[in-house]
C-alpha cells in the first residue's frame, strides 16, 4: 500500500486513498427496544433482570441509546461528520428469539432498512454476528459451552448472508472472542459469572470452531465479500528483558492473543499454549474433523480492537494449590512507572502499542487485510465539558485519536496493510455493567432529554480529518 504522495501545507499525515474512516457499535449497547417487535431476551436482559446492581446506576439494556428508533437521524449524522464506513452488530436474539428456529421478521424488517439507509448515505455497513449478546435460550442450555450452540450460530450466520449479503460485501463472525471467556468464565464480569478454567477453555474453542464453521458457510454459499473476525490485540509488554519476564510475556501472549489470532489467521492453535493445556489436563471436548474446518477457514480480513498495553513480569509468587487455575498463575501483572494513564477508565495510554501490534500482524501473520475496528477513550462526567453553545469540548479525545493514528501511519509508510480506523464509538452508549458511567462517543447522547445528539468537538474535528483523508 502506497501513501498519497502530493501532501498540502497543513497535512503531515496523509492516508491512503481509500481509507475507511468510521466508528463502531454494537446492537445491545446502542439499540435499545430489548423487548418489543418480538426480540427475545439476551443473558444481558436477564443478568440485569436478576442483578440490577452489578450495573452503573442500576441503569440496563432496555434502553440504551435508541437506534432502533433514531437509526436514521443517526445515519445522517455519521456522514456529516465524514464516516464512509460503520460497524455495526447484528442481534441475534431479535432475529432468533429462541437462538434458532423461526425467524423474526420485524427484526429482519429492521435490519434491513438500517443496512437500505447506509448504503443510500453512502456509508459502507461492516456488519458483524457476535458481541457479547448470547441469546438466554441458548444460555440455558450453556451458551458456548454447548456444541449445540455451534451449529445454531452457524444456521444464524447463513440466514444474514442470504438476507443482506447483497448490500453487505464485509462481514465478522465475532467482536473480541476472548471477552466472554475472560469475563463469563474467569474473571465474573459478564453473565454466567462463572470461575471455571476448564468451561472458559471449551467456551473459547467452541466460539472458534463456530467462526470457522461460519466463514466455511460463507464461502459455501459463494457469497461476494470479506469475512474476517474483530480481535482486541493486546500487547504483552515483559518488565525487563530477563528470561523471565520474556517468558511470561510470551505465555500471556499465547492466552491472550494468539489463543484467538492464530486459529483465525493461521488456521492453527498455538503450540505453547496447547501444552500448557495438556500439561494442566484442561484440553477441550473436539470432534473428528474440528481441526481440518478450522485450518481451511481463515479469515480474509482482520480487525484488530486496541484500547491499552498488557504488562507483566515473571510469576513471583508461589502457586495456591487450592486456588482455581487461572491464567495468573504463569505471570505476574505489573504497572510501569510513570505511566500515562486515562484515570477515568483506569486504563494506561500507550499509542505506539498499535504500531506493535501492525507490525506484529505484518511480519509473523502474512500482513493480512487488516484495519483498526475500536480505539477510543472513555470518560466519566463529560457533561463539565460542556461549553455554553452545547458542545462538548473533548480535546482529550482529540489528542487520543491523533497521537494513535500517527502511530498507524508509520505502519503504514513500513509495509502494514491496515485499510482503515473506526473509534469507539459513534455515540455515547451503555457500556455493559459500567452503562453510561464512561463516554466514548463523537456524539453525545443525552438520557434526561429522548437520548438527544450533540456532536462534540471530537466529530467536528474527525469530519475534516475525513475529509481531507488526514491530519
Amino acid at each position: 500500500m502506497k501513501l498519497k504522495e502530493e501532501t498540502t501545507e497543513k497535512l503531515q499525515y496523509h492516508f491512503p486513498e481509500g481509507f475507511w474512516w468510521g466508528s463502531s457499535a454494537s446492537a445491545t449497547q446502542t439499540e435499545g427496544a430489548a423487548d418489543i417487535d418480538g426480540k427475545g431476551k439476551n443473558i444481558w436482559d436477564h443478568w440485569y433482570e436478576i442483578e440490577p446492581n452489578r450495573f452503573f446506576n442500576a441503569v440496563g439494556p432496555q434502553d440504551t441509546s435508541q437506534f432502533y428508533y433514531k437509526y436514521k437521524e443517526d445515519i445522517k449524522l455519521m456522514k456529516e461528520i465524514g464516516h464512509n464506513s460503520f460497524r455495526l452488530s447484528i442481534s441475534w436474539s431479535r432475529m432468533f428469539p429462541k437462538g434458532k428456529g423461526e425467524v423474526n421478521k420485524k427484526a429482519v424488517d429492521f435490519y434491513n432498512s438500517v443496512i437500505d439507509e447506509m448504503v443510500e448515505t453512502g456509508i459502507e455497513p461492516f456488519v458483524n454476528l457476535y458481541h457479547f449478546d448470547m441469546p438466554m435460550a441458548l444460555q440455558d442450555i450453556g451458551g458456548w459451552e454447548n456444541r449445540d450452540t455451534v451449529d445454531a450460530f452457524e444456521g444464524y450466520a447463513a440466514t444474514c448472508f442470504q438476507l443482506f449479503g447483497d448490500r453487505v460485501a464485509k462481514w465478522f463472525t465475532h467482536n473480541e472472542p476472548i471477552v466472554p471467556v475472560e469475563g463469563g468464565y474467569l474473571y465474573n464480569f459478564h453473565y454466567p459469572n462463572i470461575v471455571d478454567f476448564k468451561k472458559a477453555v471449551q467456551v473459547g474453542y467452541h466460539t472458534i470452531l463456530s467462526s470457522a464453521k461460519a466463514i466455511k458457510k460463507y464461502r459455501d454459499m459463494n457469497m461476494d465479500g470479506k469475512i474476517g473476525i474483530i480481535l482486541n490485540l493486546t500487547p504483552s509488554y515483559p518488565r525487563s528483558q530477563n528470561p523471565a519476564d520474556l517468558k511470561a510475556s510470551k505465555i500471556a501472549d499465547a492466552f491472550f492473543n494468539r489463543s484467538f489470532l492464530d486459529p483465525s489467521v493461521k488456521g492453527e492453535f498455538p503450540s505453547d499454549l496447547v501444552a500448557i493445556l495438556k500439561t494442566e489436563g484442561f484440553m477441550p471436548a473436539m470432534a473428528a474433523g474440528d481441526l481440518d474446518i478450522i485450518q481451511q477457514n481463515t479469515v480474509d480480513l482482520l480487525g484488530i480492537n486496541y484500547y491499552q498495553p498488557r504488562r507483566v513480569k515473571a510469576k513471583e509468587h508461589a502457586r495456591n494449590p487450592d486456588a482455581p487455575f487461572l491464567p495468573e498463575l504463569y505471570f505476574d501483572h505489573y504497572e510501569m512507572p510513570g505511566r500515562k494513564m486515562n484515570v477515568h477508565r483506569g486504563w494506561e495510554i500507550y499509542e505506539k502499542g498499535i504500531y506493535d501490534i501492525l507490525m506484529n500482524v505484518k511480519e509473523n501473520y502474512g500482513n493480512i487485510e487488516c484495519f483498526i475496528s475500536e480505539n477510543g477513550m472513555g470518560v466519566e462526567g463529560e457533561e463539565r465539558f460542556r461549553d455554553e453553545n452545547g458542545m462538548i469540548q473533548d480535546d482529550y479525545r482529540i489528542e487520543f485519536i491523533s497521537e494513535h493514528l500517527k502511530w498507524v501511519h508509520k505502519a503504514i509508510s513500513e509495509g502494514s496493510n491496515v485499510w482503515g480506523y473506526h473509534l469507539w464509538t459513534f455515540m455515547d452508549n451503555w457500556s455493559w455493567s459500567n452503562a453510561y458511567k464512561n463516554r466514548y462517543g463523537f456524539v453525545s447522547v443525552n438520557l434526561e432529554k429522548d437520548a438527544e445528539r450533540t456532536v462534540k468537538k471530537s466529530g467536528h474535528w474527525f469530519k475534516k480529518v475525513a475529509n481531507m483523508n488526514g491530519f
